[in-house]
């Protein structure tokens, strides 16, 4: 059994703190995953497959995109137990790199989405990498589903198939996000019209 790390000593009290286990971040202190839920949708409530609110007493695990982002946001601190220290941003997207295909891309898109107000989570279940709400899982249906193609592989006609058949099936609209050279973020969205 995975036991949580003890207390990390932080310099603010607001900032949660999540233990690295496998390629997870795992927060304890359901105190802290409470608050990181609550503000922003962060993260899965162990053993909750759809929380009806951000009260639980359980641990929180985080995908490495969340701990990423919280991790440069200040609002998350991630210790290695193998390491047996605390991760920084630029250990997170190495280690993410090393984890996941086009991690760093993604996390840009991810970012970039959270930035601009949006509730960003998991969208495997749509097959794609993000569904993303307007007010959060519960409150509304997630509009949007993005999927990340970095520019140097390009879009082939099999995603665009796949963008209009699953879009036509879930009713949502599907967004391919590309990272172009000069690091803009491009999003395009399909309009389907039968003749």
């Amino acid at each position: 059994m995975i036991r949580p790390v003890e207390a990390l000593s932080s310099p603010h009290e607001d900032i949660a703190k999540a233990e690295l286990v496998g390629d997870r971040g795992v927060v304890w202190n359901p105190e802290h995953g409470m608050r990181l839920y609550g503000d922003g949708y962060f993260g899965q409530p162990l053993g909750i497959r759809k929380p009806k609110s951000a009260v639980f007493d359980k641990p929180l695990e985080l995908s490495l995109i969340e701990c990423t982002y919280l991790t440069k946001a200040g609002r998350l601190e991630l210790h290695s137990r193998q390491e047996q220290r605390t991760l920084t941003h630029d250990d997170l997207l190495e280690l993410g790199a090393k984890k996941v295909e086009d991690f760093k891309e993604r996390f840009l898109v991810y970012s970039q989405l959270r930035e601009r107000g949006y509730v960003v989570r998991p969208g495997l279940k749509f097959g794609t990498d993000f569904a993303v709400y307007e007010h959060g899982p519960g409150k509304d249906h997630a509009p949007l589903l993005v999927h990340v193609i970095p520019q140097r592989k390009g879009v082939v006609p099999l995603d665009i198939v796949r963008a209009g058949r699953l879009a036509t099936s879930v009713r949502k609209r599907f967004i391919v996000a590309t990272i172009k050279e000069n690091g803009q973020i491009a999003y395009y969205s399909f309009v389907w019209h039968r003749p």
